[in-house]
């Protein structure tokens, strides 16, 4: 009772944030108390210019940090709130006033177990940057190497801890007031919130995301990445080597220190290409704020609290989509996701073909420098509601960033796109791992995984018999020996069957 009385009145809070900001319309759509949010609209001042999307910001951000962050996830669901809302969202900015350093150093001190003064020789007394989680300093190490240093905000999972279970009742909420809600599953996306703010909140996961990623780059010079010291480094603090560069939609700047756009955007393209779909990991979150260009024309990454990862499968699936769309062949694009498991069984294929086509027949005979892939798959994923498809998390963040990387490459140069400078890495990509080359590997590949169970099938098929025979059911010396004479039988069947398998490959 306490703690709904308390969510009542937060709820009450945000609403009225929401009608003082003009933008009580999300509220509204969902149709959550829908009494509250006609009395607050009534009693709300005249009308607010601006988007929708951008009067919800503006209300998030008056909200609080757990808001923000809220807005920015929310950013990657396009599906749920529209792509022009979801554009407007994923401009929040993710600032706050800082904390004072001298709270600052009691956190790297109880963290790390040393004064400030041994671990570093100088420790700049203002931020340089102060977000809803962490704030940033600079420093120069004892060794005299200049170095970032983030720290947690002090007290920061009480306050998100606060907030997400609010964000749980919300959700509840929501499902009993509009059932229609459930194929979104609120509470699953508030859970999924949850485990990347957690995530967050222990910067040595962000360190390993920064060091599995510099290595991913190990051999690439024009991407980027600083390097963790570990021995500054734990669960609230993050010490990295500095970076510095102009940032990445500076066009004048740029211009100025006299980089080549075009480029500076085939690094960036060939970048996001090679961490989408050679490696699988991906920052989660690169926006212009996070992403530098060096004085040699490299792009420099900071800032790995979010980062994407697709599977083997997805990655082989992507490639099958944009194959299948390539070649115009809705029908194929449609049986892609049956397969993967996008789209319900016993839904009418043939309807959704239709869709597929209607969604992308418009970007046929256009110039590849006028395609919004981002949009493109906006489009895909609004046709989930219609269609029951189940919302991939992953595809919705690397959508996310898709868009961030257009909207880019649209600020540096409209008249390139940053996908058509990908287009070889793309077509090389496809030809290798989609190919029939690629295909008989993976069927190899397949055998060679057979080939290695059939030792432990055979050992597990003989503990199996000896269990049988001396603590089960009692077998008579003949039937233990047609036992055995039946394993022979198995075992030469799955060898004749896999030799078979290699020839058709093959041949």
């Amino acid at each position: 009772m306490r703690r709904s009385l308390r969510s009542f009145y937060r709820l009450f809070t945000i609403a009225r944030t929401l009608a003082r900001h003009d933008a009580l319309a999300f509220v509204e759509d969902l149709g959550i108390a829908p009494g509250l949010c006609r009395t607050l609209r009534f009693f709300s001042p005249r009308r607010k210019s601006g988007r929708p999307g951008q009067k919800l910001a503006s209300a998030l951000t008056e909200l609080g940090p757990s808001f923000v962050k809220l807005g920015q996830f929310l950013s990657t669901r396009a599906d749920l709130l529209g792509e022009e809302v979801a554009l407007d969202l994923a401009e929040l900015q993710d600032h706050l006033p800082p904390f004072p350093s001298d709270q600052a150093r009691r956190v790297i001190e109880r963290e790390l177990g040393q004064p400030v003064a041994t671990l570093f020789s100088a420790f700049s007394e203002e931020a340089v940057s102060a977000a809803s989680i962490a704030q940033v300093h600079f420093a120069v190490t004892s060794e005299g190497e200049e170095v970032a240093v983030k720290i947690l905000r002090p007290q920061i999972e009480r306050a998100f801890r606060r907030d997400l279970d609010l964000f749980y009742w919300l959700a509840n909420l929501s499902l009993r007031a509009q059932p229609r809600l459930a194929r979104l599953k609120p509470v699953d996306l508030v859970r999924l919130f949850e485990e990347q703010v957690t995530m967050e909140m222990d910067l040595r996961l962000e360190a390993a995301a920064a060091s599995e990623l510099a290595e991913n780059f190990e051999h690439d010079p024009t991407y980027v990445v600083p390097h963790v010291d570990w021995e500054r480094t734990a669960r609230r603090v993050l010490t990295t080597t500095r970076l510095s560069g102009i940032p990445l939609d500076d066009r004048e700047a740029l211009l100025a220190a006299g980089h080549d756009l075009e480029e500076v955007l085939t690094r960036a393209a060939a970048t996001f290409f090679n961490q989408v779909f050679r490696d699988g990991f991906f920052h989660g979150d690169q926006h212009p704020g996070n992403m530098f260009v060096d004085s040699d024309g490299n792009i420099g990454a900071v800032d790995f609290g979010i980062m994407g990862r697709l599977d083997h499968e997805t990655r082989m699936v992507l490639a099958d989509m944009l194959l299948a769309v390539l070649a115009k062949d809705y029908r194929r694009l449609a049986q892609v996701q049956v397969d993967a498991g996008f789209l319900p069984a016993g839904r009418p294929l043939d309807s959704y073909v239709q869709a597929l086509r209607s969604v992308c027949e418009p970007i046929f005979g256009k110039p590849l420098a006028e395609i919004s892939f981002a949009n493109l798959l906006t489009q895909l994923f609004q046709l989930t509601e219609s269609f029951e498809l189940e919302v991939q998390p992953q595809l919705t963040l690397l959508q996310k960033n898709m868009m961030m990387a257009e909207g880019v490459s649209r600020v540096l140069d409209p008249r390139l796109n940053i996908w058509s400078l990908a287009e070889p890495l793309i077509a090389d990509w496809v030809a290798r791992n989609r190919g029939a080359p690629a295909r008989a590997r993976e069927g190899l590949q397949t055998l060679e995984a057979t080939l290695r169970r059939i030792p432990r099938i055979v050992e597990n098929l003989e503990r199996a018999t000896k269990e049988l025979a001396n603590d089960g059911l009692r077998l008579a010396p003949q039937d233990s020996h047609r036992m055995r004479w039946s394993e022979k039988v198995a075992l030469a069947a799955a060898f004749t069957a896999a030799i078979l398998a290699l020839f058709a490959l093959l041949d």
